[in-house]
């Protein structure tokens, strides 16, 4: 893994910061039309049910924000003369 890699586990733990008393549980995991994959995790905090969506990106780490979409680009090549 690279040091720039975060795991699902590692972000679930950073935010949720699940408990044996206070579990976190996968309650949804789907890929968006464009083949993203995303995971809804919840637990229990102090003021209730805390849902919170995890989006993996193209490096393989998991973050609370979801990838930036794939835009069409045009680039400008030189010919040798």
């Amino acid at each position: 893994m690279s040091p720039t890699e975060k795991t699902l586990r590692w972000a679930v733990e950073k935010w949720l910061a699940p408990t044996p008393a206070t579990p976190a549980r996968v309650v949804r995991f789907c890929r968006t039309q464009m083949h993203r994959r995303y995971v809804c995790v919840e637990a229990m905090g102090p003021r209730g049910l805390l849902s919170i969506f995890f989006f993996r990106h193209d490096d393989g780490s998991w973050h609370v924000y979801p990838p930036a979409q794939v835009r069409p680009a045009m680039t400008v090549r030189r010919t040798a003369r």
